[in-house]
């Protein structure tokens, strides 16, 4: 059929503004075609479902139902293992009469940095008899949380769990308050503390510290992470660090109370076939006509884009991801972070790549969770986006989040505020049946000492096993589950002692637990 000649015109100029529209595109929505914009991969590429990589174990997890006693065994609370948290010996040395001044520390990091530097802090005050000020948090740099200690911590419990320990201001006096964070950032100042080794000894500090404080009243330190070691120190600071961490730390009201809302609707809000999946999971009470709460697992699944441009490993993603990865990766390191010498394979065989959400979801399923089980995740943006999670919702459908749980309203508080996101989702995993992470992290390990320190379960993936097994490719589903229980056996929570130069703030035994 031949066209009208205005027609022609018409088709002609819808063409010509469409290819404009689509030149212009890349310049007005750069992240949309440019995989390696620091802020996030290609958003084109998070619309694409990767295909699942373990189809076989996929179709067996989807298939196979588990036996109840398998399922009675992983939702077990953990038994008492003969460790129980040391109270602090009521004759240690009281408050000195005189402090020797002020101690400042500007702590950087996400929330579980900050809380490490915390205990340190309050550690160093008590080894120098000074008076701590309130800790100061810098600006995080990647996610740009401006939060300060007050925003996060709830500052009076704080000061009056410590008072018989540790003096504690929220602010300098008046003939210090020229000691602020900018005065320090515009010139060399004699009472700033820059030169802290990592893991510095107690002794370091009395050397070089205590000096500055009897000549000025006040010393700032920073950087401060990482800056008091695990060894050599008296039992008494060893577990003042615990209490602080595990006592004096609580979060401000609003975000307890987000948590709180979010954990009842992931206990009484279940749907009926959530609560009838548990029932063989409930006391003998519920013979009598009572129910009780419903369970459930907090996955921390730490699969973000830093993780897996850091990892150099292939996640299935085709050349297209690899070449995303590679340069997210030079613009992020800028080339101080290479391709490993080493094959994806090796890789994975040594446990070095970071669980994909399909990988985890087998792993749940093999330990004998099922398609009723309630799941909640606490993590960042997952690289891929939801495309990412779709093996793992298949899964697991009853999948929730802070966005599933809470109104607009109640999570106004907290939005774009990295730290006080992940303080929420701190509260709701101490207050889990079970936490498990795919991947170690600095939240991974404050959760995995918290939970030990007041015997919850917790269950530590076996990576380099887990990389094995997903490497066979003819692996049955029998089999893939048979290896992954056996090597879990011990790794539910288990209390292991820490070991020379390990942190404390991941083995908090036997420094800050005694055997009953």
């Amino acid at each position: 059929m031949k066209l009208h000649p205005l027609s022609q015109i018409n088709h002609s100029q819808k063409t010509a503004f469409l290819g404009v529209f689509l030149s212009a595109l890349p310049f007005f929505f750069p992240n949309l075609f440019q995989p390696l914009a620091r802020a996030s991969p290609s958003m084109f590429s998070e619309w694409v479902a990767p295909k699942p990589r373990h189809v076989t174990l996929l179709e067996g997890a989807l298939q196979h139902k588990t036996s109840l006693q398998v399922q009675a065994n992983v939702w077990a609370p953990l038994p008492f293992q003969g460790w129980k948290p040391c109270a602090m010996d009521p004759k240690s040395p009281s408050l000195p009469e005189k402090s020797q001044g002020y101690i400042q520390v500007f702590l950087d990091g996400g929330l579980n940095q900050q809380k490490m530097g915390i205990c340190d802090a309050v550690a160093v005050a008590k080894i120098l008899n000074a008076t701590l000020v309130v800790p100061h948090f810098e600006v995080n740099p990647v996610w740009q949380d401006s939060s300060s200690f007050a925003d996060i911590f709830d500052v009076d419990h704080f000061i009056d769990v410590l008072r018989d320990e540790v003096s504690i201001v929220k602010e300098l006096p008046s003939e210090h308050s020229w000691s602020t964070r900018e005065y320090y950032a515009t010139g060399i100042r004699d009472t700033r503390i820059k030169t802290a080794p990592v893991q510095a000894t107690a002794e370091w500090y009395i050397e070089n510290v205590l000096p500055v404080l009897q000549s000025y009243g006040v010393a700032a330190i920073a950087p401060f992470s990482h800056r008091l070691t695990f060894n050599g120190l008296p039992t008494d600071i060893q577990r003042l660090r615990c209490k602080v961490n595990f006592e004096a730390l609580n979060f401000v009201p609003h975000v307890q109370e987000l948590g709180s809302i979010i954990v009842q609707r992931l206990r009484y809000n279940a749907t009926v076939d959530q609560a009838e999946a548990n029932d063989y999971l409930l006391e003998e009470t519920h013979k009598l006509g009572k129910r009780q709460s419903g369970k459930f697992i907090v996955l921390h699944l730490r699969f973000d884009k830093d993780m897996a441009a850091h990892s150099a490993c292939d996640f299935g993603g085709g050349k297209a991801e690899k070449l995303a990865l590679a340069k997210y990766r030079q613009v992020l390191w800028q080339g101080r972070v290479l391709n490993s010498q080493f094959t994806d394979e090796e890789l994975r065989g040594q446990g070095r790549c970071p669980l994909t959400p399909e990988e985890i979801g087998l792993l749940l399923a093999a330990l004998g969770f099922n398609n009723r089980t309630r799941l909640y995740l606490a993590s960042h943006k997952v690289y891929g986006g939801k495309a990412r999670l779709e093996t793992l919702s298949k899964l697991f459908p009853y999948m929730e989040d802070k966005k599933s749980l809470a109104s607009e309203e109640k999570l106004a508080k907290v939005k774009g505020k990295a730290s006080l996101l992940a303080a929420v989702d701190y509260y709701v995993s101490m207050h889990s049946d079970i936490f498990i992470s795919a991947s170690p992290g600095n939240m991974h390990n404050a959760l995995v000492a918290h939970r030990s320190y007041a015997n919850m379960k917790t269950i530590r993936p076996s990576m380099g096993l887990l990389g094995q097994l997903f490497q066979n490719k003819s692996m049955s589903w029998s089999e893939f589950q048979r290896a992954v229980l056996d090597g879990h056996k011990n790794r539910q929570g288990q209390i292991r002692l820490r070991k020379e130069k390990q942190s404390i703030y991941t083995y908090p035994a036997p420094d800050c637990m005694c055997r009953v």
